[in-house]
């Protein structure tokens, strides 16, 4: 295999981890308000993701560090092109992160509520944009023929990406509602249940029209077979959350994130960013690419430090497996009794 094919398939399972990882983060960022009635069970939420959603985010740091590496005229364009939702979402990543670490800073409920808006538009914006901006990866944008993008920002707004982002979005949102069911118990584990089996239909229906419409335009096999593995496990997710098997759910929704990510770069490649204007001026894994020697030393540095990354972020999630009830969660404080003295109350 080509060290260039190599590289396109880690990109494609990198982008594949991180929407694992981070899809259910946003999930949980997603539902705070719905499913966090008060402040307790707010923190109940935040904290099921708290020792990882950090350690999540560094696969997108990785992807883009390897797109940079392996396919730097990839990312020349697409970081142009794409400038303006790739900042929007950069931004609300930073001000969701910023949010995580302050809303527990003070004692104060209108504090803490600004910032859980922080986090609940830092988590909704990310789940949309990332959609939008791989369902026109997947169609192509105008490229000339020095693979410069000369569209504009509404150009990316077009009814296949909308569509994609939409699909994320309740992807996303539905993957949080299955972990929460798994991460807790009592109320919210029966509540967040309720919630993500009411969200499963839509959201089969919602996929299946994207993965439809993308196997149509594409007309790819492996990408349809893709795709068809992705649909199947999401209607398997939505027949176990409601017989209450959030182990096998949260797999099955996993597993539906991963294949729909597998389907769109299979069924992009062997370009990496198609051109709408004229094939030939398409980016693909050979004209975008770094050279062999390159290739060859991230290669060595990947078959060594991959392995290490995934066993400690592994041993992490061991570590936290637990489920979380709000007994977990300590009440507001009280103010102590006053003592009684010899000449009546203090």
């Amino acid at each position: 295999m080509e060290l260039t094919t190599v590289w396109f398939s880690l990109i494609a399972v990198l982008w594949a981890g991180y929407f694992l990882l981070e899809g259910f983060d946003f999930g949980v960022g997603i539902l705070l308000p719905v499913l966090g009635r008060d402040n307790r069970e707010r923190r109940l939420l935040i904290n099921t993701i708290g020792p990882v959603w950090d350690g999540n985010e560094v696969w997108v740091i990785v992807a883009g560090g390897a797109t940079f590496a392996a396919f730097p005229e990839w990312y020349a364009t697409l970081f142009s092109g794409f400038y303006l939702p790739l900042l929007l979402i950069l931004v609300a990543l930073i001000i969701r992160g910023v949010a995580f670490e302050y809303r527990g800073k003070r004692d104060d409920d209108t504090w803490r509520r600004r910032w859980d808006w922080c986090i609940i538009a830092g988590s909704i914006l990310p789940a949309v944009l990332w959609g939008v901006a791989f369902g026109n990866i997947v169609r192509g944008v105008r490229l000339d023929a020095a693979h410069e993008y000369t569209g504009g920002f509404f150009d990316l707004l077009n009814p296949y990406a909308l569509l994609g982002g939409l699909t994320t979005l309740v992807l996303f949102t539905l993957h949080g509602a299955v972990f929460l069911a798994l991460k807790t118990d009592g109320e919210m584990r029966t509540r967040s249940g309720a919630l993500a089996a009411r969200l499963a239909p839509v959201t089969v229906v919602v996929a299946a029209a994207f993965l439809l419409w993308t196997g149509l335009s594409n007309r790819d096999a492996i990408g349809a077979l893709l795709s068809l593995v992705a649909a199947v496990t999401l209607i398997a997710a939505s027949v176990l959350i409601r017989v209450r098997r959030e182990g096998w759910a949260f797999l099955a929704t996993a597993t539906t994130v991963v294949f729909a990510v597998f389907a769109l770069f299979v069924t992009l490649f062997p370009n990496v960013m198609p051109s709408t204007i004229a094939p030939a001026n398409s980016l693909t894994v050979t004209n975008a690419s770094s050279t062999h020697y390159t290739l060859t030393v991230m290669t060595w540095v990947a078959v060594i430090f991959t392995p290490i990354v995934l066993i400690y972020q592994g041993w992490t999630y061991w570590v936290f497996r637990k489920r979380l009830t709000i007994d977990h969660i300590p009440g507001p404080a009280t103010s102590p009794e006053p003592v009684p003295t010899a000449s009546g109350p203090a």
